[in-house]
């Protein structure tokens, strides 16, 4: 592996990290600065699809969806990182980052742990992992889809980042 192909690897990290760190300042400690202005809530739903997501007698697909989607990117990431692992080796992470998730939130009672977020979450790393691979296979050129894919993560980062920073200054 040369040089440029490790330095794109670690932007690949770098970029994982910072969403990791801005996903679970959203999902564990739902955008707040104090414990004490978190919900204090514990429960445990093990009936996929249940409970949690109905509201009103019907499926709440917004969390459902939301769920889904904000681990595509997670997905993606081991994707990069993972390319020469086998495909389950790349959802264990994924599996693994949820169930903290889940977890946390119940040691901490400050969240729902709920077997659908599991789900979900699972689902959204995979179509992550899945489109990656697509691309590879799309451009033969691993280094193009890389270097690709760290421009506009960065640029998404970035602009989460300025997102997240002007939520926090206006509810200051």
């Amino acid at each position: 592996m040369g040089k440029t192909q490790k330095n794109k690897l670690k932007l690949t990290k770098i970029l994982l990290v910072i969403y990791v760190l801005i996903l679970t300042w959203i999902i564990v400690f739902k955008m707040q600065f104090s414990m004490e202005h978190l919900p204090y809530i514990r429960s445990i739903n093990l009936i996929p699809f249940a409970e949690s997501v109905i509201i009103n007698g019907k499926i709440y697909l917004g969390e459902i969806i939301n769920n889904l989607i904000v681990f595509i990117p997670v997905g993606a990431y081991i994707g990069i990182l993972g390319k020469e692992e086998k495909f389950y080796k790349k959802v264990i992470p994924i599996i693994s980052l949820t169930l903290i998730y889940e977890i946390t939130q119940y040691i901490l009672h400050i969240g729902a742990t709920d077997i659908t977020d599991i789900i979900m979450n699972t689902s959204g790393g995979i179509v992550g992992i899945v489109i990656i691979n697509i691309l590879y296979k799309i451009f033969k050129n691993d280094n193009k889809v890389d270097k690709a894919l760290n421009v506009l993560a960065a640029i998404c980062t970035a602009l989460v980042v300025a997102l997240m920073s002007t939520l926090i200054i206006v509810n200051l």
